[in-house]
Protein backbone atom coordinates (compact mmCIF):
# COMPACT_ATOMS: atom_id res chain seq x y z
CA UNK A 1 0.00 0.00 0.00
CA UNK A 2 1.07 3.65 0.18
CA UNK A 3 1.92 3.32 3.86
CA UNK A 4 -1.22 5.26 4.81
CA UNK A 5 -4.81 4.62 5.88
CA UNK A 6 -6.29 4.82 2.38
CA UNK A 7 -9.05 6.76 0.72
CA UNK A 8 -9.66 6.15 -2.98
CA UNK A 9 -11.19 8.49 -5.52
CA UNK A 10 -12.79 6.74 -8.49
CA UNK A 11 -13.55 8.78 -11.61
CA UNK A 12 -15.07 7.36 -14.79
CA UNK A 13 -12.97 8.61 -17.70
CA UNK A 14 -14.78 11.10 -19.98
CA UNK A 15 -18.02 9.67 -18.58
CA UNK A 16 -20.72 11.17 -20.83
CA UNK A 17 -18.62 10.75 -23.97
CA UNK A 18 -17.71 7.18 -22.96
CA UNK A 19 -21.38 6.27 -22.46
CA UNK A 20 -22.15 7.64 -25.93
CA UNK A 21 -19.31 5.60 -27.44
CA UNK A 22 -20.77 2.45 -25.87
CA UNK A 23 -24.05 3.23 -27.61
CA UNK A 24 -22.40 4.33 -30.88
CA UNK A 25 -19.26 2.23 -31.36
CA UNK A 26 -18.86 3.61 -34.89
CA UNK A 27 -17.66 6.87 -33.25
CA UNK A 28 -14.69 5.24 -31.51
CA UNK A 29 -11.43 6.97 -32.32
CA UNK A 30 -13.21 10.12 -33.50
CA UNK A 31 -13.28 13.47 -31.67
CA UNK A 32 -16.68 13.48 -29.97
CA UNK A 33 -18.23 16.46 -28.19
CA UNK A 34 -21.29 15.95 -25.99
CA UNK A 35 -23.22 19.20 -26.10
CA UNK A 36 -26.44 20.89 -27.00
CA UNK A 37 -26.59 22.59 -30.39
CA UNK A 38 -27.95 26.06 -29.60
CA UNK A 39 -25.86 29.21 -30.12
CA UNK A 40 -25.21 29.42 -26.38
CA UNK A 41 -24.62 25.72 -25.76
CA UNK A 42 -21.60 24.65 -23.74
CA UNK A 43 -19.59 21.44 -23.84
CA UNK A 44 -20.77 18.83 -21.32
CA UNK A 45 -17.70 16.69 -21.96
CA UNK A 46 -15.49 15.57 -24.82
CA UNK A 47 -13.68 12.40 -25.82
CA UNK A 48 -9.92 12.34 -25.36
CA UNK A 49 -9.53 12.65 -29.13
CA UNK A 50 -11.35 16.00 -28.96
CA UNK A 51 -9.46 17.09 -25.86
CA UNK A 52 -6.21 16.92 -27.82
CA UNK A 53 -7.49 19.94 -29.76
CA UNK A 54 -8.01 21.89 -26.55
CA UNK A 55 -11.73 21.15 -26.16
CA UNK A 56 -12.83 21.07 -22.51
CA UNK A 57 -15.93 20.88 -20.34
CA UNK A 58 -17.96 24.10 -19.90
CA UNK A 59 -16.34 25.63 -23.01
CA UNK A 60 -18.78 27.35 -25.39
CA UNK A 61 -19.64 24.83 -28.07
CA UNK A 62 -19.06 27.40 -30.81
CA UNK A 63 -15.45 27.76 -29.66
CA UNK A 64 -15.05 23.98 -29.40
CA UNK A 65 -16.20 23.61 -33.00
CA UNK A 66 -13.63 26.18 -34.10
CA UNK A 67 -10.88 24.31 -32.26
CA UNK A 68 -11.99 20.96 -33.65
CA UNK A 69 -14.08 21.48 -36.80
CA UNK A 70 -14.19 17.75 -37.57
CA UNK A 71 -15.69 16.86 -34.18
CA UNK A 72 -18.89 14.83 -33.99
CA UNK A 73 -21.49 16.69 -31.90
CA UNK A 74 -23.74 14.43 -29.80
CA UNK A 75 -26.71 15.70 -27.82
CA UNK A 76 -26.59 14.73 -24.12
CA UNK A 77 -28.91 11.97 -22.88
CA UNK A 78 -29.01 12.19 -19.10
CA UNK A 79 -31.37 9.25 -18.71
CA UNK A 80 -28.67 7.06 -20.26
CA UNK A 81 -26.00 8.62 -18.04
CA UNK A 82 -28.04 8.02 -14.90
CA UNK A 83 -28.55 4.39 -15.89
CA UNK A 84 -24.81 3.91 -16.49
CA UNK A 85 -24.03 5.65 -13.20
CA UNK A 86 -26.32 3.31 -11.27
CA UNK A 87 -24.56 0.29 -12.78
CA UNK A 88 -21.11 1.66 -11.87
CA UNK A 89 -22.05 2.66 -8.33
CA UNK A 90 -23.71 -0.70 -7.67
CA UNK A 91 -20.37 -2.38 -8.40
CA UNK A 92 -18.55 0.17 -6.24
CA UNK A 93 -20.84 -0.50 -3.27
CA UNK A 94 -20.43 -4.23 -3.77
CA UNK A 95 -16.66 -3.84 -3.41
CA UNK A 96 -16.52 -1.26 -0.60
CA UNK A 97 -18.82 -0.72 2.37
CA UNK A 98 -18.38 3.05 2.86
CA UNK A 99 -18.83 5.09 -0.30
CA UNK A 100 -19.46 8.80 -0.83
CA UNK A 101 -20.92 9.45 -4.28
CA UNK A 102 -20.12 12.99 -5.43
CA UNK A 103 -21.52 12.89 -8.95
CA UNK A 104 -22.82 10.58 -11.62
CA UNK A 105 -19.24 9.65 -12.50
CA UNK A 106 -17.16 9.86 -9.33
CA UNK A 107 -17.03 8.68 -5.74
CA UNK A 108 -14.76 8.47 -2.71
CA UNK A 109 -14.20 5.01 -1.21
CA UNK A 110 -13.05 4.16 2.31
CA UNK A 111 -10.47 1.37 1.94
CA UNK A 112 -9.39 1.11 5.57
CA UNK A 113 -11.01 -2.27 6.20
CA UNK A 114 -9.66 -3.91 3.05
CA UNK A 115 -6.75 -6.34 3.44
CA UNK A 116 -5.27 -5.53 0.01
CA UNK A 117 -6.70 -2.16 -1.08
CA UNK A 118 -4.75 -1.74 -4.29
CA UNK A 119 -5.63 -5.23 -5.49
CA UNK A 120 -9.28 -4.61 -4.60
CA UNK A 121 -9.31 -1.38 -6.62
CA UNK A 122 -7.73 -3.06 -9.64
CA UNK A 123 -10.41 -5.76 -9.49
CA UNK A 124 -13.10 -3.08 -9.22
CA UNK A 125 -11.82 -1.22 -12.28
CA UNK A 126 -11.74 -4.51 -14.20
CA UNK A 127 -15.26 -5.44 -13.05
CA UNK A 128 -16.65 -2.04 -14.07
CA UNK A 129 -15.10 -2.31 -17.53
CA UNK A 130 -16.36 -5.87 -17.99
CA UNK A 131 -19.91 -4.95 -16.94
CA UNK A 132 -20.29 -1.53 -18.57
CA UNK A 133 -17.42 -1.06 -21.02
CA UNK A 134 -16.41 2.08 -19.13
CA UNK A 135 -12.86 2.84 -18.02
CA UNK A 136 -12.04 4.43 -14.67
CA UNK A 137 -9.12 6.21 -13.09
CA UNK A 138 -8.24 5.58 -9.45
CA UNK A 139 -6.34 7.76 -7.00
CA UNK A 140 -5.39 6.44 -3.55
CA UNK A 141 -4.05 8.52 -0.68
CA UNK A 142 -4.30 9.32 3.01
CA UNK A 143 -7.07 11.87 2.50
CA UNK A 144 -9.66 13.08 0.00
CA UNK A 145 -7.48 15.79 -1.51
CA UNK A 146 -4.54 13.50 -2.32
CA UNK A 147 -6.90 10.86 -3.70
CA UNK A 148 -8.73 13.34 -5.93
CA UNK A 149 -5.61 14.92 -7.43
CA UNK A 150 -4.01 11.48 -7.83
CA UNK A 151 -6.99 10.18 -9.81
CA UNK A 152 -6.60 13.06 -12.28
CA UNK A 153 -2.83 12.69 -12.64
CA UNK A 154 -2.60 9.96 -15.28
CA UNK A 155 -5.96 9.85 -17.05
CA UNK A 156 -7.30 7.87 -18.80
CA UNK A 157 -7.12 4.53 -16.98
CA UNK A 158 -4.83 6.03 -14.36
CA UNK A 159 -3.94 4.24 -11.14
CA UNK A 160 -1.91 6.45 -8.80
CA UNK A 161 -1.15 5.86 -5.11
CA UNK A 162 0.55 8.65 -3.14
CA UNK A 163 1.34 9.63 0.42
CA UNK A 164 0.78 13.27 1.36
CA UNK A 165 4.50 13.93 1.19
CA UNK A 166 4.75 12.27 -2.23
CA UNK A 167 1.88 14.43 -3.48
CA UNK A 168 3.62 17.58 -2.24
CA UNK A 169 6.80 16.61 -4.10
CA UNK A 170 5.13 15.40 -7.29
CA UNK A 171 2.91 18.45 -7.75
CA UNK A 172 5.17 21.15 -6.26
CA UNK A 173 5.77 22.76 -9.66
CA UNK A 174 2.16 22.63 -10.76
CA UNK A 175 -0.06 25.74 -10.62
CA UNK A 176 -2.25 26.22 -7.54
CA UNK A 177 -5.38 25.71 -9.65
CA UNK A 178 -4.55 22.01 -9.89
CA UNK A 179 -5.98 21.55 -6.39
CA UNK A 180 -9.77 21.53 -5.90
CA UNK A 181 -10.92 24.58 -3.99
CA UNK A 182 -8.44 26.98 -5.62
CA UNK A 183 -10.39 28.58 -8.44
CA UNK A 184 -9.29 30.87 -11.29
CA UNK A 185 -9.92 34.10 -9.37
CA UNK A 186 -7.90 32.95 -6.38
CA UNK A 187 -5.16 31.66 -8.68
CA UNK A 188 -5.00 35.08 -10.35
CA UNK A 189 -4.69 36.82 -6.98
CA UNK A 190 -1.93 34.41 -6.00
CA UNK A 191 -0.13 35.06 -9.28
CA UNK A 192 -0.28 38.79 -8.60
CA UNK A 193 1.62 38.02 -5.36
CA UNK A 194 4.24 36.08 -7.34
CA UNK A 195 2.88 32.70 -6.16
CA UNK A 196 2.57 30.53 -9.26
CA UNK A 197 3.18 26.98 -7.97
CA UNK A 198 1.82 24.76 -5.22
CA UNK A 199 5.32 24.52 -3.76
CA UNK A 200 5.55 28.30 -3.49
CA UNK A 201 2.10 28.49 -1.94
CA UNK A 202 2.94 25.81 0.61
CA UNK A 203 6.07 27.75 1.60
CA UNK A 204 4.36 31.15 1.89
CA UNK A 205 4.10 32.38 5.49
CA UNK A 206 0.54 31.97 6.68
CA UNK A 207 0.50 35.57 7.94
CA UNK A 208 1.07 36.73 4.37
CA UNK A 209 -1.86 34.69 3.15
CA UNK A 210 -4.09 35.86 5.98
CA UNK A 211 -3.32 39.49 5.15
CA UNK A 212 -4.37 38.94 1.54
CA UNK A 213 -7.17 36.36 1.82
CA UNK A 214 -8.46 36.60 5.38
CA UNK A 215 -8.25 34.55 8.55
CA UNK A 216 -10.14 31.55 7.14
CA UNK A 217 -9.29 31.42 3.45
CA UNK A 218 -5.59 32.19 3.89
CA UNK A 219 -4.72 29.19 6.10
CA UNK A 220 -7.03 26.99 4.01
CA UNK A 221 -5.03 27.80 0.88
CA UNK A 222 -1.81 26.77 2.59
CA UNK A 223 -3.38 23.52 3.84
CA UNK A 224 -4.55 22.68 0.34
CA UNK A 225 -1.09 23.37 -1.11
CA UNK A 226 0.32 20.98 1.49
CA UNK A 227 -2.36 18.40 0.68
CA UNK A 228 -3.75 18.47 4.20
CA UNK A 229 -7.40 17.43 4.20
CA UNK A 230 -10.00 15.23 5.83
CA UNK A 231 -10.12 11.46 5.44
CA UNK A 232 -13.75 11.33 6.60
CA UNK A 233 -16.42 10.28 4.11
CA UNK A 234 -20.08 11.24 4.19
CA UNK A 235 -21.92 8.26 2.66
CA UNK A 236 -25.17 10.22 2.25
CA UNK A 237 -24.74 13.71 0.82
CA UNK A 238 -27.62 15.97 1.75
CA UNK A 239 -28.58 18.52 -0.88
CA UNK A 240 -29.44 21.87 0.63
CA UNK A 241 -31.46 22.91 -2.42
CA UNK A 242 -32.88 21.68 -5.71
CA UNK A 243 -33.20 23.86 -8.80
CA UNK A 244 -34.07 24.03 -12.47
CA UNK A 245 -32.78 26.66 -14.86
CA UNK A 246 -32.42 27.27 -18.58
CA UNK A 247 -30.30 29.52 -20.78
CA UNK A 248 -32.08 30.92 -23.82
CA UNK A 249 -30.67 30.78 -27.34
CA UNK A 250 -31.97 34.33 -27.80
CA UNK A 251 -32.54 36.83 -24.99
CA UNK A 252 -36.22 37.18 -24.01
CA UNK A 253 -37.89 40.45 -23.01
CA UNK A 254 -41.54 39.35 -23.29
CA UNK A 255 -42.82 39.22 -19.69
CA UNK A 256 -45.62 36.77 -20.55
CA UNK A 257 -43.18 34.36 -22.19
CA UNK A 258 -40.82 34.59 -19.22
CA UNK A 259 -43.68 33.73 -16.85
CA UNK A 260 -44.65 30.72 -18.98
CA UNK A 261 -41.08 29.43 -18.90
CA UNK A 262 -40.73 29.99 -15.16
CA UNK A 263 -43.99 28.12 -14.49
CA UNK A 264 -42.76 25.21 -16.60
CA UNK A 265 -39.44 25.11 -14.72
CA UNK A 266 -41.30 25.13 -11.40
CA UNK A 267 -43.41 22.21 -12.60
CA UNK A 268 -40.33 20.19 -13.58
CA UNK A 269 -38.70 20.95 -10.25
CA UNK A 270 -41.74 19.93 -8.24
CA UNK A 271 -42.09 16.65 -10.15
CA UNK A 272 -38.62 15.71 -8.92
CA UNK A 273 -39.35 16.86 -5.38
CA UNK A 274 -42.54 14.77 -5.32
CA UNK A 275 -40.61 11.67 -6.46
CA UNK A 276 -38.08 12.30 -3.68
CA UNK A 277 -40.82 13.04 -1.13
CA UNK A 278 -39.14 16.32 -0.25
CA UNK A 279 -40.73 19.66 0.57
CA UNK A 280 -39.09 23.02 1.10
CA UNK A 281 -39.97 26.34 2.69
CA UNK A 282 -37.73 28.63 0.66
CA UNK A 283 -38.50 29.49 -2.97
CA UNK A 284 -36.08 31.52 -5.07
CA UNK A 285 -35.63 32.66 -8.64
CA UNK A 286 -32.44 33.34 -10.59
CA UNK A 287 -32.38 35.86 -13.44
CA UNK A 288 -29.39 36.59 -15.68
CA UNK A 289 -29.80 39.62 -17.91
CA UNK A 290 -28.41 40.27 -21.37
CA UNK A 291 -25.46 42.17 -19.85
CA UNK A 292 -24.70 39.10 -17.63
CA UNK A 293 -25.96 40.80 -14.48
CA UNK A 294 -27.26 37.97 -12.31
CA UNK A 295 -29.76 38.47 -9.50
CA UNK A 296 -31.61 36.16 -7.14
CA UNK A 297 -34.77 36.80 -5.21
CA UNK A 298 -36.07 34.48 -2.48
CA UNK A 299 -39.00 34.14 -0.14
CA UNK A 300 -39.63 31.84 2.83
CA UNK A 301 -43.17 30.50 3.09
CA UNK A 302 -45.06 29.27 6.13
CA UNK A 303 -45.29 25.55 5.27
CA UNK A 304 -42.89 23.28 3.35
CA UNK A 305 -44.21 22.39 -0.09
CA UNK A 306 -43.58 20.57 -3.33
CA UNK A 307 -46.87 21.74 -4.86
CA UNK A 308 -46.17 23.21 -8.32
CA UNK A 309 -49.00 25.71 -7.90
CA UNK A 310 -47.45 27.10 -4.73
CA UNK A 311 -43.86 27.12 -5.99
CA UNK A 312 -44.87 28.60 -9.33
CA UNK A 313 -47.03 31.22 -7.64
CA UNK A 314 -44.25 32.43 -5.36
CA UNK A 315 -41.70 32.37 -8.19
CA UNK A 316 -43.96 34.42 -10.46
CA UNK A 317 -44.53 36.97 -7.71
CA UNK A 318 -40.78 37.32 -7.24
CA UNK A 319 -40.27 37.76 -10.99
CA UNK A 320 -43.00 40.39 -11.25
CA UNK A 321 -41.61 42.28 -8.27
CA UNK A 322 -38.13 42.26 -9.79
CA UNK A 323 -39.41 43.25 -13.27
CA UNK A 324 -36.22 42.75 -15.31
CA UNK A 325 -35.10 46.01 -16.88
CA UNK A 326 -33.22 44.23 -19.68
CA UNK A 327 -33.84 41.16 -21.84
CA UNK A 328 -33.28 37.92 -19.95
CA UNK A 329 -30.53 35.43 -20.86
CA UNK A 330 -31.14 32.79 -18.15
CA UNK A 331 -34.04 31.99 -15.86
CA UNK A 332 -34.22 29.54 -12.96
CA UNK A 333 -36.19 28.51 -9.88
CA UNK A 334 -34.99 26.87 -6.67
CA UNK A 335 -36.52 25.28 -3.58
CA UNK A 336 -34.51 25.01 -0.35
CA UNK A 337 -34.93 24.56 3.41
CA UNK A 338 -36.15 20.98 3.09
CA UNK A 339 -38.09 19.33 5.88
CA UNK A 340 -36.30 15.97 5.54
CA UNK A 341 -33.06 14.51 4.23
CA UNK A 342 -32.83 12.71 0.92
CA UNK A 343 -32.13 9.07 0.20
CA UNK A 344 -28.99 7.40 -1.10
CA UNK A 345 -30.45 7.16 -4.59
CA UNK A 346 -31.07 10.90 -4.59
CA UNK A 347 -27.51 11.58 -3.51
CA UNK A 348 -26.21 9.71 -6.55
CA UNK A 349 -27.69 12.40 -8.78
CA UNK A 350 -26.63 15.60 -7.06
CA UNK A 351 -24.25 16.59 -9.83
CA UNK A 352 -26.78 16.14 -12.63
CA UNK A 353 -26.66 19.22 -14.90
CA UNK A 354 -29.86 21.14 -15.31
Amino acid sequence: MCGVAPIAHLDVDAFYASVELQRRPELRGLPVIVSGSGPRAVVTTASYEARRFGVGSAMPTARARRLCPDAVLVAPDFDAYRQASRAVMALVRRAVERVEVVGLDEAYLDLVDLVAPRAAMRRLVSDIHAATGLDCSIGIGPNRLVAKVASDAEKPRGFVCLTREEACTRFARHPPGLVPGIGPKTASRLEAMGITTLGALAATPVDTLVARFGANHGPDLQRRARFEASAILTPVRIAVSESRETTFDVDISDAVRLEEILSDLAGQLCQRLVRQERRGRNVAIKVRLSDFTTVTRARTIAEPTNDPRVVSGVALELLREYAPARPVRLLGVRVAAFEQAQTDSDADQLALPL
